[in-house]
């Protein structure tokens, strides 16, 4: 009895203990250097805008467990913003305003958004893993279009008019989630890549990395991963809260995973 008594407690242990080896909490954020290039606007009207540079921050929490048919889970946000200008070779029409052709106009746009994803751990034997699933983006997109002008009047006097017209996004799309990693063995270093995808209708989005990792801390309380790589993203949209894109961001990033 003594004997069946001990073998039990020594499996429960072990079984314990391998749970505990895979359960896994991962926090890890980034710094993208990124650059924009595109056009936007309402109702199939577009302009092309000469955006500025940005340095990014994105950040995530993963969840990962061993219990089969639940998904694992990660929340995800990325900050996606830029300024720009267009002097317009003709008419503009943006958030309910009328742009005059020939004109300057200054843009903010802001389409930043956080990705839940829930996903499959389909395979992972220490050297490759591959993971597979599914994400609803919700935008939180802000939008603005400004310009001035100064207007005369018959007494010779001035004045500065602006016109801003505004466009709010906030909606949920799906997209397919895929992520791999494939380590270098006895170099502390893996290659990774990840990436949400969608093109239906009339929208194409896509949002990958790619890139190496460094192991820097590896024991048995905490893993630090370093991160270094290239981002893309790009926003085709058609009528999506009425705004429509075809802008791409794109540019190297660094950062770090911690895993509990």
């Amino acid at each position: 009895m003594k004997k069946q008594i001990l073998a039990a407690t020594t499996a429960a242990l072990l079984s314990t203990s391998a749970c505990a080896d895979v359960l896994g909490l991962y926090i890890g954020g980034q710094y993208w250097n990124n650059e924009a290039t595109g056009l936007f606007g309402e109702n199939d009207d577009l302009a092309e805008f000469n955006f500025e540079d940005e340095q990014q921050g994105s950040f995530f929490v993963a969840f990962e467990h061993p219990i089969p048919l639940i998904p694992n889970a990660k929340i995800a946000h990325t900050t996606l913003d830029t300024t720009g200008m267009s002097s317009l070779t003709q008419e503009f029409e943006f958030g309910d305003e009328t742009f005059a052709a020939g004109s300057n106009v200054n843009a903010v746009f802001d389409m930043t958004y956080t990705d839940y994803t829930l996903y499959y751990e389909l395979f992972d034997n220490g050297l490759f893993t591959f993971d597979f699933g599914l994400t609803a983006r919700d935008f939180d997109g802000d939008i603005a279009v400004t310009s001035m002008s100064t207007i005369t009047d018959q007494n010779g006097g001035s004045s500065t008019v602006t016109l801003t017209g505004d466009l709010s996004v906030s909606e949920f799309v799906p997209m397919l989630y895929a992520s791999t990693m494939v380590g270098l063995p006895f170099t502390g270093f893996n290659l990774f890549a990840e990436g949400n995808f969608l093109s239906i209708d009339d929208h194409t989005l896509y949002d990958y990395q790619a890139g190496v990792g460094y192991e820097l801390v590896d024991n048995f309380v905490v893993d630090v991963n370093l991160t270094a790589g290239y981002r893309s993203i790009k926003l085709e949209l058609e009528d999506l809260s009425d705004l429509y894109t075809d802008i791409e961001f794109k540019g190297v990033f660094a950062g770090v995973v911690v895993h509990f």
